[in-house]
């Protein structure tokens, strides 16, 4: 990627407020508590014809109490090393720190053009204290900006883009297929994501609540081009007190439904429980293609029948949703791991997949023919012909007479005959009856 700008800097001076404003979406939480942010957070935006990647980061902080503070600074410096330019962030309401002028020495060691961004100049005093923070020798100039209100913002974009030789992809994700990691807390998501991608794209630890945004990473494997999005672990809305937790889940709510296919975890040593299943539910009915990855199935105690016991249990607590895949694996020990993206690209092309009005009728008018639908009160159902709909999951119309008579085990049945001929697995299919 080129046109990559960098926000970085101390905790709390208004990073992920800037990223919002920049990309003209609400997409990072944003929360008065330090340390909010914790991973790399891409985001894309415009100004004056040049397009633009945006990455949040994480307070860069040293000597603190935040168990979190290693793989913080770890993330940080990993974005600085992708940018193309950095905006360092300091707070005009708290003034110049030790820590704003030990950042600026690790910024110095990277050769990059800084931008040094004193934020929260929302009064004329402030304004004025910016030039406090000319003591720190460091970037291209000072710009006074208030990320809450945007006063300053355009004059610092004029600026920056002029670092940017080539105008920018608008959409760089438009058109890719989407996946979204799901799943409840601590069940192995970042550590998923780490494994495909091969690097430490979120921050692991055995804390649940780790991960807080949706992080979103481009992932190429077997000739196909996926957005992966790492999500926060979905929890019972009775269980979620915080607000950050909260705005987590949320985010993760949006990421299925921006997503084309959902990898939902659980964890083998607890089975499918309630939550799970309503995660699953929730992304069925959002239409999305599901895959089940059932993680840490290496401290399982198993024989050769373990693994059937268990699908078929799973299988059975889904009841109407017992068409999607089930893979065991192990994060830790790669087991399985890249046979999951597999399933997962193989569900993509099922939700996608388009079949023909001619083959459709040929085939499904047979198995009509010998089950025909109940009479209903003497009225006869007589399905005449049926079509897809060009829908992004399979949709189909059914033209009979007294449409309205069909009944719910009648659709089972078609829906049944119709992944048996044309392989459905892991997508949900839409029926519609109308009158012919």
């Amino acid at each position: 990627m080129a046109n990559i700008i960098c926000i970085v800097g101390r905790p709390n001076v208004g990073k992920s407020t800037l990223f919002n404003r920049l990309i003209e979406e609400r997409k990072a939480i944003m929360d008065n508590q330090s340390g909010v942010t914790r991973d790399r957070h891409y985001g894309y935006g415009e100004w004056t014809g040049k397009y633009f990647t945006v990455i949040d980061t994480g307070g860069y902080v040293v000597g603190s109490e935040d168990i979190f503070e290693g793989a913080i600074r770890e993330q940080v410096e990993l974005a600085i090393e992708e940018s193309t330019v950095v905006l360092f962030m300091v707070d005009t309401m708290t003034g110049l720190t030790e820590l704003d002028k030990e950042f600026a020495n690790v910024l110095r060691r990277y050769k990059k053009p800084v931008f040094l961004v004193a934020n929260k100049v929302e009064t004329v005093e402030r304004h004025q204290s910016a030039a406090e923070f000319y003591e720190l020798g460091l970037g291209e100039g000072i710009y006074p900006i208030s990320s809450q209100n945007g006063h300053g913002t355009g004059e610092l974009l004029d600026e920056v883009v002029k670092y940017f030789d080539l105008p920018g992809e608008e959409d760089p994700e438009a058109g890719i297929p989407r996946i979204a990691i799901m799943g409840r807390p601590n069940v192995g998501k970042s550590s998923f994501l780490n494994v495909l991608t091969g690097t430490d794209r979120s921050i692991v630890t055995d804390i649940a609540g780790t991960t807080r945004d949706a992080i979103h990473t481009h992932y190429k494997a077997f000739g196909k081009e996926f957005i992966l999005t790492d999500t926060a672990g979905i929890r019972r809305k009775s269980r979620v007190k915080e607000d950050i937790e909260f705005y987590s889940t949320l985010r993760s709510v949006k990421a299925m439904e921006e997503s084309d296919i959902c990898i939902v975890l659980i964890d083998a040593t607890l089975g499918l429980e309630g939550q799970d299943i309503t995660i699953i539910a929730q992304a069925i009915k959002a239409k999305k293609g599901v895959v089940i990855m059932v993680n840490k199935w290496d401290l399982v105690e198993k024989d050769s029948k373990t693994a059937d016991i268990f699908k078929k249990e799973i299988h059975e607590r889904l009841a109407t949703m017992s068409y999607i895949p089930v893979i065991f694996t192990s994060v830790v020990e790669k087991q399985r791991i890249f046979q999951v993206m597999e399933k997962a690209m193989e569900v993509y092309e099922n939700k996608t997949k388009k079949i023909t009005t001619s083959k459709l009728n040929e085939v499904m008018q047979a198995e009509i023919t010998k089950y025909p639908p109940p009479a209903f009160r003497g009225k006869y159902i007589n399905i005449k012909y049926m079509i897809q709909l060009p829908t992004p999951s399979p949709t189909f119309v059914f033209f009979s007479s007294n449409p309205k008579h069909v009944k719910e085990p009648y659709m089972r049945y078609l829906e049944n005959r119709m992944r048996e001929h044309f392989d459905f697995t892991g997508v949900p299919i839409t029926m519609f009856f109308r009158e012919k």
